[in-house]
């Protein structure tokens, strides 16, 4: 924040343009005068900082780095700023600093939280790969880049892993253009294989539970949660529900399984395994 306050107090020494001045200092831009362009942006760089606070609280973006695309935003409109617009230059350059800003935004804001320390060397990380690339022909190694943004090999790893890819399910992918990722991700919602085994599943249990008596049936139910509840009935709350101890209803699943266990091994069921 304090690089912000120094920032716009730097910036107020620079008059404020009146539409004549405007005019005049866009026909030298038109004749190819370079200072006149820089007149021109530092006399709007309040205008950035205005745009700029608008997404302040939306986007958790550092205020400076949007600033700083802003006044990229600015710098364009103003090259390019004629008389014959017949418009003030703030009406002209705020679309293309909202341009900027917008395409800064939609780049570095993460779907996905990233702390803010590995955020910081991500952000150191850009830069020097970029200063790398221009000297050197092969890519850096992770030593080396570590080196130059003075952090551990460890900690610029961790930050890496933070870094990925997001693609629209909507994305065409195929050469005939009429095909989407999300078109190639299979559907496991629906599976008919795996409900015939299910279905199997069930029946089997049926068949276990059919030799058991009315409370033993309703022991196991309890016990296995066949209702899939959220909260599965302890052995206490069983027993409050039959009006015995939850040592009875202990010795009563005890009893059943080995009832089941019985019937299997007799083969007195003919149990389907997948």
């Amino acid at each position: 924040m304090k690089m912000y306050e120094m920032y716009l107090s730097q910036i107020q020494k620079y008059p404020l343009l009146d539409a004549d001045k405007e005019k005049e200092i866009a026909a030298k831009i038109t004749a190819g005068d370079k200072n006149s362009v820089k007149k021109l942006v530092n006399s709007n760089l309040r205008l950035v900082v205005s745009v700029a606070n608008k997404f302040r609280k939306t986007y958790k973006v550092s205020i400076m780095d949007l600033i700083q695309e802003g006044n990229m935003g600015l710098m364009a409109a103003a090259e390019k700023f004629s008389s014959s617009y017949n418009t003030r230059f703030s009406t002209y350059a705020y679309p293309w600093i909202l341009q900027y800003m917008l395409r800064f935004i939609h780049n570095k804001t993460s779907i996905i939280a990233i702390p803010q320390r590995k955020e910081e060397v991500l952000r150191r990380l850009s830069n020097v790969q970029a200063e790398y690339a221009q000297e050197n022909v092969n890519e850096a190694p992770v030593s080396e880049l570590a080196r130059l943004c003075g952090v551990s090999q460890e900690e610029l790893k961790e930050a890496l892993d933070c870094l990925y890819t997001c693609t629209s399910l909507d994305t065409k992918c195929s050469d005939d253009g009429n095909t989407t990722i999300g078109e190639l991700i299979p559907d496991f919602t629906y599976d008919p294989e795996r409900n015939f085994f299910m279905e199997i599943a069930k029946s089997n249990i049926k068949q276990l539970v059919s030799c058991l008596s009315e409370k033993e049936r309703y022991v196991i139910a309890g016990r296995y949660n066949f209702e899939g509840k959220i909260h599965a009935p302890t052995l206490r709350e069983l027993g409050l529900s039959l009006g015995v101890s939850a040592e009875t209803i202990r010795q009563t699943e005890l009893k059943a399984l080995k009832k089941i266990r019985k019937a299997v091994s007799e083969k007195r069921l003919e149990l389907y395994t997948a």
